[in-house]
């Protein structure tokens, strides 16, 4: 492996926006360690740190960097969709028809792309942990830990399941980008403060929901500005690129450069405060159990404020990071880390809950939550998670690698069989993250959009939608 991420990195073109690559694992990996560290487990259950020390809340608004992760998506996605548009055939956009034709197309080769990565090293794990959850369950098992971890698993699938609406999303709110930049954005940061105004002002019921497109693809919009280079550190539209010293195609120079994002990260910063402050909404930026709102499920419009504290503040780190990235060395970390950082993802959970099982089983005393003998314990769990998380990644990483890139093209109209394909991987993915792997043989269910879902069903879903996305992105031969 360590020669092909070195030639991997080698190959790098020198207009590569590497700090993306760094903000994408990285913003991951602090939300691995996050998890980690969060979870209070004792032979009675699993709780949180944060409820059981309130103090530490604050953290999460250095923690909290999900927002970062789908700021990166919304960079990538406009790079990505804009370089199929003008991979299209010559003579493709002749007549209105040919471009409604050629969109479709472009519209299924994006999605069978960016979902190959997503769905793969996923798919593997749910099928792999169905197995288990099922012999488990056959075996008369289920309870204590054990049932705790079929339920815990699955539940950061609900970050995937939000990032495939995401991918679905982009040719439409790419083209309202293009048409009204910051207007776009606006639009959406207003539809959430109207969710909120209505969900708390005047109780409306479920109106909240809204919100998990409303913030979070507002988030979203960002990158498509950043993009453009409309976030004063960001790249030109043209290519999206930036030189190992981190200056861009059109670059921005000295103070004006740092302006937006320095206004983004002072301003979302400011207006966090203030919302929790004076609002509805609770300190901590994670949800907390049995609390009755909460900024993440759903997403909040404090939530969103502190998206934009924390995108203005990377972009402000933008400069020194790429120079740091301009040595071989740190590069070629950053490619090892992306190579594998969706598998580590998918399974820290498991190697965390393992190795508290393996303490339980071998008498291990667990220290009540937040004392001194707990903290003095959690270096060496968290060294064993890591260890344990390495070895799953080790074993599953080769699902995480695309597929070669398909030697057909999609047919014309094949985009709405990939949005149908889409669709079904969301519902399903969102529907397994509510319900887990626990009561497979008693038909346990959860609500999801006043539907019950099995996890059965969920799995069906999910696995029909990517074969239909596969499908309909492959289309025929050329």
């Amino acid at each position: 492996m360590g020669s092909a991420v070195r030639v991997l990195a080698e190959a790098t073109p020198a207009t590569r926006d590497r700090y993306v690559d760094l903000l994408r694992v990285g913003s991951l990996a602090v939300v691995v360690l996050g998890h980690w560290m969060m979870a209070a487990v004792t032979p009675d259950g699993v709780g949180n740190l944060l409820a059981v020390v309130p103090a530490l809340q604050p953290l999460t608004w250095l923690l909290q960097v999900m927002p970062v992760f789908f700021f990166v998506g919304g960079f990538s996605h406009a790079l990505s969709y804009r370089s199929l548009l003008r991979k299209r055939p010559e003579g493709s956009a002749d007549s209105d028809t040919a471009t409604s034709a050629s969109a479709d197309s472009v519209y299924a080769a994006f999605l069978r792309a960016r979902l190959q990565r997503l769905l793969r090293p996923t798919m593997v794990f749910v099928l792999v942990w169905g197995v288990v959850a099922l012999l488990v369950q056959l075996l008369g098992g289920g309870g204590g830990l054990t049932g705790v971890t079929l339920r815990l698993v699955t539940q950061p699938l609900w970050f995937i399941g939000i990032y495939l609406a995401m991918v679905a999303f982009t040719p439409p709110l790419l083209r309202l980008h293009e048409r009204y930049g910051w207007g776009a954005f606006a639009g959406l940061a207003g539809a959430a403060a109207a969710v909120d105004v209505l969900r708390f002002a005047a109780g409306v019921p479920y109106v909240e929901f809204l919100n998990f497109a409303f913030v979070w693809l507002a988030v979203h919009q960002l990158g498509f500005l950043r993009a453009d280079g409309r976030l004063g550190t960001g790249t030109g539209s043209a290519s999206g690129t930036v030189s190992a010293s981190g200056t861009g195609s059109t670059p921005s120079t000295g103070l004006r450069a740092l302006r937006v994002p320095a206004l983004l990260a002072g301003g979302g910063l400011i207006g966090a405060v203030v919302l929790v402050a004076a609002g509805p909404y609770p300190l901590s930026m994670v949800g907390m159990p049995g609390e009755k709102v909460s900024n993440m499920a759903p997403p909040t419009l404090a939530l969103l404020a502190h998206g934009l504290w924390l995108v203005g503040a990377v972009e402000l780190l933008r400069a020194p990071a790429a120079r740091l990235l301009a040595r071989p060395r740190a590069w070629r970390t950053v490619v090892a880390a992306n190579g594998v950082a969706m598998t580590a993802f998918l399974w820290h959970l498991t190697a965390m809950l393992g190795v508290y099982g393996a303490l339980l089983a071998l008498d291990v005393p667990l220290p009540e939550p937040a004392t001194a003998a707990w903290w003095a314990q959690t270096p060496l769990r968290l060294a064993a998670a890591a260890a344990l998380t390495a070895a799953l990644v080790a074993a599953f990483r080769t699902f995480e690698h695309p597929a070669p890139p398909s030697a057909t093209t999609p047919a014309p109209g094949s985009g709405p069989l990939a949005a149908l394909g889409a669709t079904l991987c969301l519902l399903g993915v969102l529907g397994l993250s509510m319900v887990g792997l626990g009561g497979l043989l008693e038909g346990r269910t959860a609500l999801l959009i006043a539907i019950p879902v099995s996890a059965p069903a969920a799995v069906a879903m999910t696995l029909g939608g990517w074969l239909l996305v596969e499908r309909a992105g492959r289309g025929a031969a050329r």
